[in-house]
């Protein structure tokens, strides 16, 4: 799943209940269940792709272990984490956009 092909808020944007349901075909209740499963599994990829990265810096550093250095990749890498918008709403604009099909 690529994050970056759509583009999604970083802020919080109001949404209108009506059209998820309209894109998803369910009520509102179930449309957000959905999501949050989506957004579950987005997180969990998310995380695991973090912690692969972030465990080749911890072997380094186990490796000069009386030499603490600060680390610029694993600073950069960290930030772009965290720049990144919040998995409900990179859910919803998968929805919007018609890249998740619910059935």
């Amino acid at each position: 799943m690529n994050f970056k092909e759509i583009k999604s808020p970083i802020n919080t944007e109001t949404i209108d209940c009506l059209k998820l349901e309209k894109k998803s075909g369910k009520n509102i209740y179930e449309t957000i269940s959905i999501l949050e499963k989506v957004a579950n599994k987005m997180n969990f990829f998310l995380k695991k792709n973090l912690d692969k990265k972030l465990e080749d810096f911890n072997f380094m550093n186990k490796n000069n272990l009386e030499e603490i250095i600060e680390n610029q990749e694993q600073i950069n890498l960290s930030k772009s984490y965290e720049k990144l918008p919040k998995t409900t709403s990179m859910a919803i604009q998968y929805l919007l956009k018609n890249k998740l099909k619910i059935n």
